[in-house]
């Protein structure tokens, strides 16, 4: 198979399933040369089932995202260093004679069995610019089976537009996602609660503009018959010249708070989406 012809279909692939992405599918951040594409999905398979399966990729990944044309050439080393791997098969046919290739898609940098798997390498179009990816695959046990968190970070310099790349690369990785889990029976969620909107606040009615006031009761408007006269309000004096306001005291700004010191960081936080961190 040409290989200039299978990648040109992994790149139009990775176009149209940014048209077509799952509602599932989000880009977590985004900055001007970074995104962060994570999936999560439970399932009923035992974390056992979903290890063996996702260090499987030949049974799972879709064709149409490999360099060869077919998933049955992908092989997966769980083990630091191990490769995630592509065959290209030679040609033997009239005409044509080459011989074997292979692709690097990714490298393992951590397989902690039936909760973490963690590769490193850019995936598709990716592999052409000088960008760092990291893919961490989270496996827990809950109430309802197996949840599976699927995070793939990008970072570094690229030419493609990161609102255009993330939304493709995010397709994929739903697709791909979606592929796996599909023999492992996913298991329906509730959609998560959405936030209560703040209520407006009660307010008074305007007072009536341009209504007259209404005279006294018993007719015209004066003093009652009767009625014992109001003093006489006088106007105080005026003075020769205001009194002078002593200025205030300056006030001191507080100091600042001392801000903490960084956390630094621990396994524990690299393994958040784990039920039991990795023993070191």
């Amino acid at each position: 198979m040409n290989l200039t012809m299978t990648k040109g279909r992994a790149l139009l692939g990775f176009a149209a399933l940014a048209c077509g992405a799952p509602a599932a599918a989000e880009v977590t951040r985004a900055t001007d040369s970074s995104f962060v594409s994570r999936h999560e999905v439970v399932v009923e398979a035992t974390p056992k089932e979903v290890w063996l399966a996702l260090i499987s990729p030949a049974t799972w990944w879709r064709s149409e995202h490999t360099w060869s044309g077919s998933s049955k050439n992908l092989t997966l080393v769980p083990q630091a260093g191990g490769c995630f791997c592509e065959t290209i098969p030679e040609v033997d046919e009239p005409g044509r004679f080459t011989l074997e290739g292979s692709v690097e898609h990714m490298r393992v940098v951590q397989a902690y069995p039936e909760q973490a798997l963690r590769m490193i390498g850019s995936l598709g179009p990716l592999q052409s610019e000088p960008v760092t990816g990291v893919l961490t695959v989270a496996i827990s046990k809950i109430d309802k089976g197996t949840r599976i968190v699927w995070e793939y970070n990008v970072g570094g310099p690229m030419r493609y537009e990161i609102p255009v790349i993330s939304k493709a690369v995010d397709g994929v990785m739903a697709a791909q996602l979606a592929a796996l889990t599909k023999p492992l029976k996913v298991v329906a969620m509730p959609a998560p609660p959405r936030p209560l909107l703040p209520s407006a606040p009660a307010t008074e009615p305007p007072p009536a503009v341009g209504k007259p006031a209404l005279p006294p009761v018993g007719g015209a408007a004066g003093p009652a018959q009767g009625a014992a006269p109001k003093p006489e309000i006088k106007p105080a004096p005026m003075l020769a010249s205001p009194p002078t306001a002593t200025p205030a005291a300056p006030v001191a700004a507080p100091k600042p708070a001392p801000k903490p010191a960084p956390k630094a960081p621990s396994v524990e936080d690299a393994f958040g989406d784990l039920d039991d961190s990795p023993k070191s």
